[in-house]
């Protein structure tokens, strides 16, 4: 399968669309998740801190009429949450209208992970005192950071999954993928995206965006070679004709920052109803924070 350029990043095409209110390294806006509906691009982003300073301290909903300025409808903390740390949420509509937010949760004290999710009428309406548990791992596993997709009436899943025995090797990450007909209730089938050894993306692959095509399944992701890198991931494409087995394309990332050693992840596709596709992704800044950039591409030209 080859890799369509309309959905790689471009950084000479990005503008900002969120800063952290703090310059340096630790301070965080990013890993997003964006969703187009009635003229309006919903986006949920999560907002970081040092360690030790906070971490994950809160989550975003906003919406932007253009795509680039946007204004805060919600804030969910980590307290509201009852998370030691808050990492990327997934925002998305249901076929009946409704709005849920899937929020990964670190558990207090430990480096486990789980997802719970908020359902209500409006991205503006979502109330953490009605969370509930979907994705709780096991005393084994850490689950977070996870990417759905509503195809027909089966719901697709992909999630980072990060290894426990050893708390100096939770750093490790394997991307697995589960089935629901609900969205609430999932059936895991194994691992779909793992590193490769002696690769930049050895130490583990977080998927970050899939798109169903004609020929099966497309696939973003983060990937790190080291321990060293965590946190500064580069971007790469997968792709499969089953979605719960993805394969690495190339030998290398499609999309890094151009500082050393900085990142390029957490890459979100929003296709727009009048044609394009829409950009979002957290980028390393030279002074070590991380932004939220987007980019907007128009629709290919159709043929003849």
């Amino acid at each position: 399968m080859s890799i369509d350029r309309t959905f790689l990043p471009t950084l000479e095409r990005s503008v900002a669309a969120v800063v952290p209110a703090v310059p340096g390294e630790g301070h965080w806006a990013g890993a997003p998740s964006a969703v187009a509906h009635d003229g309006w691009i919903y986006l949920a982003y999560r907002l970081r801190r040092p360690v030790g300073e906070g971490r994950g301290h809160a989550v975003v909903v906003a919406r932007s009429a253009d795509g680039e300025r946007f204004e805060s409808l919600l804030t969910i903390t980590k307290e509201e949450a009852d998370a030691e740390s808050l990492e990327r949420p997934w925002l998305m509509r249901t076929a009946e209208g409704r709005w849920r937010l899937y929020l990964s949760c670190a558990t207090h004290g430990t480096k486990h992970w789980r997802v719970e999710v908020l359902e209500a009428d409006d991205p503006s309406a979502f109330d953490c005192r009605l969370r509930a548990t979907v994705l709780p791992g096991d005393p084994n596993t850490g689950v977070k950071d996870p990417v759905i997709v509503r195809r027909g009436g089966t719901w697709h899943l992909w999630a980072s999954c990060h290894p426990l025995t050893d708390p100096a090797e939770a750093d490790q990450m394997v991307s697995a993928y589960a089935t629901s007909g609900d969205g609430l209730s999932w059936t895991w089938h194994g691992t779909a995206l793992s590193g490769r050894p002696g690769a930049w993306d050895a130490r583990g692959t977080r998927v970050s965006a899939v798109r169903f095509t004609s020929d099966g399944v497309l696939a973003f992701y983060d990937g790190r070679a080291s321990a060293a890198e965590n946190y500064e991931e580069r971007t790469g494409v997968a792709a499969g004709q089953d979605p719960a087995a993805l394969t690495p394309l190339g030998a290398g990332p499609v999309a890094f920052s151009s500082h050393h050693g900085g990142g390029l992840r957490y890459l979100d596709l929003v296709d727009l109803p009048g044609g394009g596709v829409r950009l979002y992704y957290e980028y390393t800044r030279a002074d070590g924070a991380h932004e939220l950039r987007t980019e907007l591409r128009a629709a290919p030209r159709s043929a003849g």
